[in-house]
């Protein structure tokens, strides 16, 4: 029994926006035999589109920088056989999962102990270097087990999904692009940054309610259940559930700021992978590998661009909105009655008692009792998370690469 499959289809390497041509001997997509209905578009996992040089990796058979091989021939990956080519083709695929998982779920302690910082307005100690923000991780692991750095992960997860599920339906409800085409116009523009705005907004009470259980004390915190963000931010949109203080902002105050911070930093990180990725393939343009010249550091190469535009984007958006960040979250979390972990000494709690009546009004009681410093609380946190995250991706390479040399 065959599968059925075109013979001309890399799956890890097809993008749902279009389908490139065959190559020489390929059957069409659409032939009889082989539905072209039956593919579909992967998960999008950085790394993942980047298989073969270039933003869509050609069908099995068609001229690739990688040796041009026909469609009963094995691409020429150097004095590689069949294992060589399967570790390669997966390769990307599996640099980018571990991208994820760092980005996601390893550095989740950094951005517990960054919000935690950030919505500390008792905190004489900034955190502003990653030597302290180590300590204090130790100090608060020391006292209230892992447990208390890894809090509020599943609550994170949910509202990515909340978030990537409403937008999708937006889009296809309404005529906002959920992307860009290449011949866009201010129209499409305005249209796509309104679809973005729209959803930050929708998924503002889950993001609310995500934040509590991240950063509240592990000290006197009862067990979450999976779903209590998605119990709690309806709560909030209704008015009933877990009761509040009179401090409590409305969900109106906090629409302008979160709107503005989750566009800010689409916008910021889409310009920086674009410049970045531009750079990274105009300057890796004039040593694409060829059949007489492949090696496996060059193939390994191919893959990272897009990993490292991205890593760049998400960095330098994060570093230029952390002040607005953290007047975010200090109005996110005002009146919540949350108490957190006390992060000059690691052992004790504080309660949040700001009174803040907005967005200005917290920028100027940040400036005046705390200082500039004051809206980069946690900054090490940032440095530590991404320092980690470039060795994992520098490590995964360094394996894939021994690897590929092992089989060749």
């Amino acid at each position: 029994m065959h599968p059925r499959r075109p013979d001309g289809f890399d799956g890890l390497g097809y993008r749902g926006g279009g389908r490139e041509e065959p190559g020489p001997g390929a059957r069409p997509f659409g032939s009889a035999s082989e539905p072209g209905h039956w593919v579909t578009s992967p998960p999008d996992i950085p790394g993942s589109r980047n298989l073969h040089w270039g933003e869509k990796t050609p069908p099995y058979g068609a001229g690739t920088p990688l040796g041009g091989a026909g469609l009963n021939e094995e691409p020429s990956l150097g004095a590689g056989g069949p294992g060589a080519e399967q570790l390669n083709r997966f390769a990307g695929f599996g640099i980018g999962l571990a991208s994820l998982f760092t980005e996601n779920v390893l550095a989740h302690p950094c951005i517990v102990l960054r919000r935690q910082c950030q919505v500390n307005y008792h905190a004489r100690n900034y955190h502003l270097t990653p030597f302290t923000i180590v300590n204090i991780m130790y100090s608060i692991n020391k006292t209230q087990g892992p447990r208390a750095l890894w809090k509020g992960m599943g609550s994170t997860f949910i509202v990515q999904g909340i978030t990537l599920g409403t937008e999708g339906i937006i889009s296809e409800f309404t005529p906002l692009p959920r992307e860009l085409s290449h011949k866009w116009n201010l129209k499409q523009i305005g249209g796509h940054l309104l679809l973005k705005g729209l959803t930050h907004v929708i998924a503002m009470p889950f993001y609310s309610a995500s934040l509590v259980e991240t950063v509240q004390s592990e000290i006197i915190r009862d067990n979450p259940g999976i779903l209590d963000c998605v119990k709690e931010g309806l709560g909030r949109v209704v008015g009933m559930g877990v009761p509040h203080s009179k401090r409590l902002l409305p969900l109106m105050v906090l629409t302008f700021p979160t709107a503005l911070h989750g566009v800010l930093h689409y916008v910021i990180s889409s310009i920086v992978q674009k410049l970045v990725l531009f750079v990274l393939k105009r300057d890796g343009s004039h040593n694409l590998p060829t059949e007489s010249s492949a090696s496996v550091q060059s193939m390994l190469d191919a893959y990272f661009p897009e990993l490292i535009a991205s890593f760049a984007a998400s960095l330098c958006a994060d570093v230029m909105l952390y002040p607005l960040e953290t007047v975010l979250h200090r109005l996110h979390i005002q009146g919540t009655r949350t108490i957190i972990d006390n992060t000059d000494l690691g052992y004790e709690v504080l309660p949040i008692n700001t009174q803040y009546e907005g967005m200005r009004d917290c920028i100027n009681t940040i400036k005046r009792e705390e200082g500039m410093p004051g809206f980069y609380k946690g900054f090490g946190a940032v440095i530590v998370q991404y320092t980690l995250h470039v060795a994992v991706l520098q490590l995964t390479k360094i394996i894939y690469s021994t690897l590929l040399q092992n089989v060749s």
